[in-house]
This record gives C-alpha cells, sequence and structure tokens, in this order.
C-alpha cells in the first residue's frame, strides 16, 4: 500500500532526490486537477532551481534535405518513394541557399535532417554525400553551427558503407557537424517500436550510437513522441533510459552530453490510417502533453536542466503554457519544417524572434538568446537584453 503522497514525492525531488519509476508513474497516472497542480508548481520549482527564470531561444533554421525514404514507419506523413508525387531532394546549391537566407537573418544554427535515401551517395559511399553537404555549408559559413543527422541517418551510413557508428561520427565531427539531434529516438521501448517504426534501429541501438556521440564529444538532444500507444510506463522507462544514458556521459567523464529534453506529441492528422484510427485523435491532446511535461522535468532532475517544448505541435500557446510546467526553453525559429506539417500540425513552420520574446514577456520571464549549447549570446539589434 503506497503511503506517500503527490505532495511527499515532489519535496523529495525538490531536495535533490532523483524520482523512481514507481514514484514516476504514480505521478503520472494523477488525474485530480489539485493533485496535477502540486505537480506542475514542482516542476516549475525545480525548473527555477536548476536554471533560473530567463527563457531561452535560438535563431536557427531547419533544412529537411530530403524526404525520399526507405522506411515505412507507421507515423510518417512525410517519407515518399523516389519519383512519387511529393517527393523531393535537395542539391547542395539549393541547401546553401536556404543557409544563405538563414545567416542573412541572424542564425547562428541549422538543424539538418532527411529521409533515408539509399541513393544519396558520391563516389559510391553514403557518408561521402552526407560530408559534402557539411563542408560545403562550413566552407560558406565557417561560424554557423551544425546541428544535423540522428542517430538513425548515422546508422544508414554505417550500414550503407560498412563503417562502425564511431567511425561515421568522428568524419561527420571533423568536417564540422557541432551537435546531433536526439530524435529518431520515438519511444525507447522496443515493443512500441515494432509498431511505430519496425524499420529503425532498436532502443538499444539509439542509446549505443548516442552514446558513442558524447564520447567522441559531440552533443546531443533527447526527445520523446508521446501520445500515441505508448503506455504511462512506457513514458517512464523512456525518461529513465535517458536519465541513466546521461548518469554514464558525466560520470565516464565524456567530453559532450545530452544538452536538452524536447517532448514531441504525436500529430495524426495526416498519418497513415492504421495509426491514426488506432490513436484516434488528429492533434495533441494539451493537458496530457502539460503532465508530461512537468513529469519529464521532475524525472531528468539536475541530469538535463533544460526542456523545451514544441510550438510547432502544440503551437505558440501551447508551448508558451509549458513554461509554467517545467520549460525554460522556447526552441527556435526554425524558418521552415517539412516533418510536422506534413502530418497536419497546426502550430506553424516559422516565427519571428518578436513572437518568441512577446510570449515569453506574457509571462513576466526574461528572455535569452542561446546558442545550439546553451551559452547566452547578445541579443539582436532592436531587442533589449
Amino acid at each position: 500500500m503506497r503511503t506517500e503522497t503527490v505532495e511527499s514525492i515532489c519535496d523529495r525531488v525538490l531536495a535533490g532526490e532523483d524520482l523512481t519509476p514507481d514514484a514516476g508513474l504514480f505521478l503520472l497516472q494523477q488525474t485530480a486537477p489539485a493533485d496535477q497542480e502540486v505537480i506542475r508548481a514542482a516542476s516549475d520549482r525545480l525548473r527555477q532551481q536548476l536554471v533560473g527564470d530567463p527563457v531561452t531561444y535560438v535563431i536557427n533554421r531547419n533544412i529537411n534535405f530530403t524526404n525520399i525514404c526507405e522506411q515505412h514507419c507507421s507515423f510518417c506523413a512525410f517519407r515518399r518513394d523516389e519519383g512519387e508525387a511529393g517527393a523531393f531532394w535537395l542539391d547542395l546549391p539549393q541547401i546553401l541557399e536556404k543557409a544563405t537566407d538563414a545567416v542573412a537573418r541572424q542564425a547562428t544554427e541549422i538543424c539538418m535532417q532527411g529521409g533515408l535515401n539509399p541513393t544519396a551517395k558520391q563516389n559510391g559511399r553514403s557518408l561521402d554525400y552526407y560530408l559534402n553537404i557539411v563542408t560545403g555549408i562550413k566552407a560558406a559559413f565557417p561560424h554557423i553551427h551544425l546541428h544535423a543527422f540522428s542517430p538513425q541517418e548515422v546508422q544508414f551510413i554505417a550500414r550503407e558503407d560498412g563503417l562502425t557508428y564511431a567511425d561515421v561520427i568522428r568524419e561527420l565531427r571533423d568536417a564540422g557537424v557541432g551537435s546531433m539531434p536526439g530524435t529518431a529516438a520515438e519511444v525507447l521501448d522496443d515493443e512500441v517500436r515494432k509498431i511505430l517504426c519496425p524499420e529503425k534501429i532498436n532502443a538499444d541501438t539509439w542509446l549505443e550510437i548516442v552514446s558513442t556521440a558524447h564520447r567522441l564529444g559531440l552533443p546531443t538532444t533527447s526527445t520523446l513522441m508521446s501520445g500515441h500507444i505508448e503506455t504511462p510506463a512506457q513514458q517512464i522507462r523512456h525518461f529513465d533510459r535517458l536519465r541513466s544514458l546521461q548518469q554514464a556521459s558525466l560520470q565516464h567523464d565524456y567530453p559532450a552530453h545530452i544538452t536538452e529534453f524536447i517532448l514531441l506529441p504525436f500529430v495524426g492528422q495526416e498519418a497513415p490510417k492504421s495509426l491514426r484510427k488506432r490513436v484516434g485523435r488528429d492533434q495533441p491532446v494539451l493537458p496530457d502533453a502539460l503532465l508530461l511535461t512537468a513529469i519529464a522535468r521532475l524525472y531528468l532532475g539536475r541530469w538535463i536542466p533544460n526542456h523545451q517544448p514544441s510550438w510547432v505541435k502544440l503551437g505558440l500557446s501551447g508551448a508558451t503554457e509549458a513554461l509554467r510546467w517545467g520549460c525554460n526553453d522556447l526552441g527556435g525559429t526554425l524558418m521552415e519544417e517539412h516533418i510536422t506539417t506534413m502530418a497536419g500540425a497546426q502550430g506553424g513552420t516559422c516565427l519571428e524572434v518578436a513572437d518568441l520574446r512577446q510570449a515569453i514577456d506574457s509571462l513576466g520571464r526574461l528572455p535569452q538568446q542561446r546558442d545550439t549549447l546553451y551559452q547566452p549570446i547578445l541579443s539582436p539589434v532592436g531587442y533589449p537584453s
């Protein structure tokens, strides 16, 4: 019989203890508004303890360079076969055109991810194709930070070229990639992955690749795609695996680690019909996303201090509300976004700096521009620091 209360569990977290899986699941299952308010307030206090009151944001551009993909994830409305209507594949001049526009708009980061296209090779190698993109951007814009290529893309390149994960990560790092997106994690539970993304890497491989990146000095982010077929216990298991990974990277004194956690609520409006029918709705349920946001803050604790909502998935108003549920970062301007938008997200594809700062100001919090690795930088001209 459980004797602990929501209040006592939250108090222990605020005192510096790590949530146990059992306690995390207990909090996640609370439905009473009063209990959820206790959880919200605790997550907000923990956020303040760890990172203070400023809310950060980054000026960045998202470039999805192709949607041609060999895999068939059950949630994906983005992928196309080569030659299919709607398929696209940007060449390097097109990518550089987008990068040029981003730099002109004061971007400090370019985020790049794409489909897994087996024909995307140079000199007969997948890695050379990716390296050509990286070196092309860095030659034109040496100071831009490239946040690029997920663990799934690393595995794809390694498989295609007969390389180790470390080989691929090292080459990308040395060419100019500055950090790795923690996407393709979906839910780190193989029973879920068998339904969502049976062709993707399994949970252990995702963790192995991210750990290898940390060992080789490449920071990563981390994500959870939530609100579809996963259970609360599987959500907690996902948080536990992320926390353990971060603890191991820090305990081994690796030169890099996870910089942030981002909750990615499922958008199913244009998803394949089988999963859409199983989930039974098209857009995220904001109260569910907010509670899970708070639990993520409490569970990941002091190990992953930066938390970001997705304004693309929740809308700017929903993401702004998430700043009261443990988040301290509002993400980036993006400038364009295709993967979630093609799934039917209603949050838009581009926000101006003024939009982000106004949302932060509405909560009485201080906006602070940052770089990809959460170092503060000077605010753009016209915006007081």
